[in-house]
């Protein structure tokens, strides 16, 4: 937890930028796994209760009564039986003490609340938990299906505005979780060998980031089938000659991610052709420091990177035609399906919830809903100092696309089907590191850098083997 005036501040910008009414941050509840007594998940607070509130605890809301300048946390004391069971925790009013919030109540004073409100604007986020969604429905009998479009616009807004620009101690946190994704990523490359499953590796990963954080920042991605976007780790052996993706994060003690992903050789040596397609992965990952900085929009970024691999494909003479063409037209999305990347924080997809049209783009930035891939961009807008996202092309090979593109005939005027056909067993390559947005420009995070030029990841892989 960051210190008391940390949460002081914060709430008293929420409260100018919303500026009437009464605003309700729901945190989060247990969420047991297959019986109630069994919580296998991990307690995970809301991030934006977690922004303005602080405390980690189960079952607590913030109320602030913007007209009124009044704060108030409600939440239940625990019994006799939970302290018997998990030993003894503080008071609700203690932690409303330690983020400075004057007033505290139990659970039952919020319907209150909400009923003495009638006439005036009650502001909630979102919900995505269905308790809580029951929970708002008992409170202000919004039905669920109804409360994401009656969640409060302005709310939205000030609390996007507000966690878009991270703070030095916020950028510190997701440092922290760097140096713990560092762990995770070189611990796969110590065990990445043929005859090792998938599963094995990825459960090393995970344990890593439990060992040294708070837990994974998402679920770990890892896959000799990197063409499959999000692969979860499967019981197959590494096979040799074969490509093995690895997407993982951390998330730190006070809940801020990590997020990077690499791509390394099964046999510890990228074959020739491996090496091409890597290296144009490489060229564009590395191209994103000399053109991303304040007042640049991202989307603008997103297709110059776009632009740099349908050049270096055409190389190869995997596309041809007009580059600029070819990207209008989307035939680039058969290779990169996705966009360069994403806001990052103490979401790895930094507050999505709130609709990522809210969080990635602004009015001048929509994205383009109707265009294979292009639809999938996550982030588009102006880039501000203080603006940590993420840089991630990839290059993937998928079978299935292949088949449909060519049977369609879509874009066949930049493609060359009858090599695709021939890389149908190459799987795909994605290199993604956090980038922070500075004052003129940008800079990865984290002290320690992740190998991903060829040489280094072979060499790193060849000395340092662990059974």
């Amino acid at each position: 937890m960051f210190s008391k005036e940390t949460y002081v501040r914060r709430r008293a910008e929420l409260k100018k930028l919303v500026g009437e009414g009464i605003i309700l941050l729901f945190g989060n509840n247990e969420s047991p796994c297959n019986y109630p007594a069994n919580s296998y998940y991990p307690m995970r607070q809301d991030s934006s209760y977690l922004y303005y509130f602080g405390q980690k605890r189960d079952g607590l809301v913030g109320v602030i009564d913007v007209d009124n300048d009044v704060e108030t946390l409600i939440g239940d004391d625990i019994d006799i039986e939970d302290i018997v069971w998990y030993g003894s925790v503080e008071s609700v009013a203690d932690l409303a003490a330690q983020v400075g919030v004057a007033n505290s109540a139990p659970m039952a004073t919020l319907k209150t609340i909400c009923d003495a409100a009638k006439g005036r604007t009650i502001h909630f986020l979102p919900p995505y938990r269905h308790d809580i969604k029951i929970q708002l429905m008992d409170l202000l009998g919004i039905h669920p299906s109804q409360q994401k479009a009656a969640a409060s616009m302005p709310l939205i807004k000030a609390v996007v505005k507000m966690r878009s620009t991270k703070e030095p101690q916020e950028i510190d946190a997701i440092t922290d979780a760097c140096a713990i994704g560092y762990k995770m990523h070189t611990t796969a490359m110590k065990l990445i060998r043929p005859g090792v499953t998938e599963k094995y590796i990825g459960g090393q990963v995970d344990g890593i980031a439990h060992s040294y954080g708070a837990m994974v920042s998402f679920a770990t991605i890892f896959s000799q089938h990197g063409e499959i976007m999000h692969g979860n780790p499967s019981d197959t052996p590494l096979q040799e000659g074969r490509l093995a993706l690895c997407d993982c994060g951390a998330e730190t003690l006070e809940h801020y991610c990590s997020d990077n992903t690499r791509t390394m050789p099964v046999s510890g040596k990228y074959t020739q052709r491996q090496l091409e397609i890597y290296s144009i992965v490489e060229a564009c990952h590395d191209y994103v420091l000399e053109v991303a900085r304040p007042g640049v929009k991202y989307m603008d970024v997103h297709f110059a990177v776009c632009r740099m691999m349908t050049d270096r494909l055409k190389e190869l003479g995997l596309m041809r035609g007009d580059t600029e063409e070819a990207v209008r037209a989307g035939a680039h999305a058969m290779f990169l399906p996705h966009g360069l990347g994403h806001m990052m924080g103490m979401d790895v997809h930094d507050m999505e919830g709130l609709d990522q049209i809210n969080v990635g783009f602004d009015e001048e930035t929509r994205p383009i809903l109707d265009q294979f891939g292009t639809n999938c961009l996550r982030m588009g807008r102006r880039l501000e100092e203080g603006f940590v996202v993420t840089d991630e092309p990839g290059i993937y090979f998928i079978p299935a696309l292949i088949d449909d593109w060519r049977k369609s005939g879509h874009c066949a005027e930049f493609l060359n089907f009858d090599l695709l056909e021939t890389y149908k067993d190459f799987g795909g390559i994605r290199i993604e590191d956090d980038v922070l947005i500075t004052a003129d420009g940008c800079r990865f995070l984290g002290e320690e850098r992740i190998p991903y030029h060829p040489k280094d990841v072979e060499e790193y892989m060849a000395s340092h083997t662990m059974a």
